[in-house]
């Protein structure tokens, strides 16, 4: 199915430079950041997100906690703790590694967020990131998180997938995607 070819990006997870992940309400785009870093494809992770999850915690500490709980060390975490949208996520994200990385020791980040979300993230970032760093799409595989074969199949994930591309085209009207 087109859209879902269009919004379920995925890509081979490979040696990247930084995990940067989009904080949602559960938890489940952390899982690709961890398992970059746990086999040794990642030594950095940028955690961003400050809306609430299910569990009634800011999202970027309910994911840090999971990071620390999972073995990763707090001096390979990066936590951005103020961003309540995806184009936030792109500008402050992309401040913050300005600010403790610096750009030249970026070239290659895996992009970490829901699957039917994906195209999005990636585009946002790509309009806030450097033009030399490539993108790379690392959705989570959970059976919680809408899938690219099923998505249809129930009137949830009609409304949150259909939803996504109202979203990316209010995005583009904005000017806040760049081009992938």
């Amino acid at each position: 199915m087109a859209i879902s070819r269009f919004l379920f990006v995925n890509d081979p997870p490979e040696a990247v430079d930084l995990a940067f992940v989009c904080c949602s309400p559960t938890v489940s785009s952390l899982a690709p950041a961890l398992a970059l870093y746990q086999s040794g494809l990642t030594r950095r992770i940028l955690i961003s997100g400050a809306g609430m999850t299910r569990e009634k915690v800011v999202e970027w500490q309910l994911y840090h906690a999971h990071a620390l709980a999972a073995g990763v060390p707090e001096d390979a975490i990066l936590l951005e703790k103020a961003a309540r949208n995806t184009g936030e996520n792109g500008a402050f994200g992309a401040t913050l590694i300005a600010a403790e990385l610096g750009w030249g020791q970026v070239n290659t980040v895996a992009v970490c967020a829901k699957p039917f979300h994906m195209r999005r993230a990636v585009m946002t970032l790509r309009k806030y990131f450097p033009s030399h760093v490539r993108l790379i799409a690392q959705p989570p595989n959970d059976p919680g998180d809408l899938s690219a074969e099923t998505w249809w199949q129930t009137e949830a994930g009609r409304q949150r997938v259909l939803g996504e591309l109202g979203k990316i085209s209010e995005y583009a009207l904005k000017g806040d995607l760049g081009d992938v």
